[in-house]
């Protein structure tokens, strides 16, 4: 066991130590840039998502607003809550800032991820759509790259099906224990029932259970920010400024300076938005949309409401409370929040948000289970294969929340996480040219009037597509 871990440790100190972040943030830049800042072009054109404008209206197929919910379901999770407060800590609250900079660049991440994912997405027998930086790979770059792919789908079965879905299962038993006093083995059980009825019912199960979890968690956790911030309203211009200053060094919070702030501040952002770390493009590819484009537009929007909207609300409520003093010892991680919110309204704030970690870390459940589902189907289309990773999930999640020291087996979660991310930036690098071939046909349309462009795979023949995924476009 020691060896392992000597091995993973040195894989994570090779990837998330000091290559992964940087690399993130200027391939990120990059896209931006040669996009001609295409997620700031097209912000307005995100929420059409919200109102329907970008729907199918195929009942039997997966819609872009219910992929969207599952991908902020899958991004919003512990990193929001206590991410966030470990990031303002550790950084100061000149991190915030530093996070709200590293989203708007990764929302370009996000969108160009999201689009290959749907160019090279293939039809199932029934009816449905599967895809994600696998089959990208493999369809983009050809065979010859297949090794690159399964080493893909191991890393994201190893570390967001297995790794971190004990984890989200050990956060709410946890949760659960401290404020309501209910025995870790009861949240566990009561879990893995909820986990098996979801799994089994597939990605349509998730996207609808989605379409109701997410809204009502999302709504609940920034309307209670909206109180707080109300509460203190006169105190906001101050956070805002402690904000901006901390982060350019104006003034120094904790040890490190700017250093600190911006170091923690791209760290957390980047672990809880997930732009560029090729795990949300599965989830982009179930959905049935005229334009890849139109899905890489709705992903941007995730980025930008995972970090932008509730991880502020979270920082807003710690910032503008007592109870986080910069640069001392003190209360850490998803205490700060608990002991802030309660700091603003009363006791019954650690409630609240026992709830919403409850619901945050389910939802995250259903996300990384698709996950494991959509790179085992990439290597394997056994459905004895699939039973027994739906019988793991459940049993993972019921072993994380049940045994608290159990988790440190997963400790191979987050190198994982780094070796896929590494993949999958490779093989943005490599079809980024098509990425844009793509946002110039969808820019194109849009600029002779279509409202709502159509993707025909009949103008990229050197592409290798799938024309039954795509029943909108001309027919020859």
């Amino acid at each position: 066991m020691g060896f392992l871990d000597t091995i993973f440790n040195a894989i994570n100190d090779l990837t998330w130590g000091w290559a992964l972040v940087p690399f993130l943030v200027v391939l990120g830049c990059f896209f931006t840039a040669a996009s001609g800042f295409v997620q700031f072009r097209f912000f307005k054109r995100m929420f059409g998502v919200l109102t329907g404008d970008d729907s199918t209206s195929d009942p039997t197929k997966i819609s872009a607003r219910e992929a969207l919910l599952v991908s902020v379901g899958g991004r919003v999770g512990g990193g929001n809550i206590a991410g966030v407060a470990v990031a303002i800590t550790a950084g100061g609250p000149g991190a915030v800032f530093w996070m709200w900079a590293i989203a708007l660049v990764g929302m370009c991440s996000a969108l160009v991820e999201a689009t290959l994912a749907q160019v090279y997405k293939r039809s199932t027998p029934a009816g449905d759509y599967r895809g994600g930086p696998a089959r990208a790979i493999i369809h983009g770059l050809g065979e010859n790259y297949r090794w690159l792919a399964v080493i893909y789908a191991v890393c994201l079965i190893a570390s967001f099906a297995i790794g971190f879905n004990a984890f989200q299962g050990n956060t709410v038993a946890g949760a659960a224990l401290d404020s309501l006093s209910i025995p870790r083995v009861y949240t566990g059980a009561f879990l893995a029932i909820a986990t098996g009825f979801i799994v089994y019912g597939g990605i349509h199960r998730i996207a609808k259970a989605a379409d109701i979890i997410i809204p009502v968690m999302a709504i609940g956790y920034i309307g209670m920010a909206l109180l707080i911030i109300i509460l203190n309203i006169t105190g906001l211009p101050a956070v805002i400024w402690d904000i901006i200053a901390n982060a350019f060094g104006i003034r120094e919070a904790v040890a490190g300076g700017m250093g600190a702030a911006i170091a923690n501040g791209l760290r957390r952002g980047l672990f809880s938005n997930e732009a560029g770390l090729g795990s949300a493009p599965n989830v982009a590819a179930t959905a049935y949309v005229k334009h890849p484009v139109s899905q890489g537009i709705t992903q941007s929007f995730s980025v930008f409401i995972d970090t932008i909207i509730i991880c502020s609300c979270t920082a807003f409520v710690i910032l503008l409370g007592d109870v986080y003093q910069p640069g001392a010892e003190g209360v850490d991680g998803v205490a700060l929040t608990q002991q802030s919110m309660v700091n603003h309204v009363g006791s019954w704030a650690q409630y609240f948000l026992t709830a919403a970690i409850f619901l945050f870390s389910f939802s995250s459940i259903m996300y990384n289970y698709y996950l494991g589902e959509n790179a085992l189907s990439f290597m394997t289309e056994a459905p004895s294969a699939l039973h027994i990773l739906r019988i793991a999930i459940i049993g993972i999640v019921f072993l994380g929340a049940v045994a608290p020291g159990a988790t440190a087996v997963f400790s191979f979660s987050d190198p994982m996480m780094g070796i896929l991310a590494v993949v999958n930036l490779l093989a943005l690098m490599m079809l980024f040219p098509i990425a844009l071939r793509l946002i110039g046909d969808f820019r194109a349309q849009l600029a002779a009037g279509v409202t709502k462009p159509v993707f025909d795979p009949a103008k990229f023949p050197d592409l290798d597509t799938d024309p039954t995924a795509w029943p909108d476009a001309p027919k020859a």
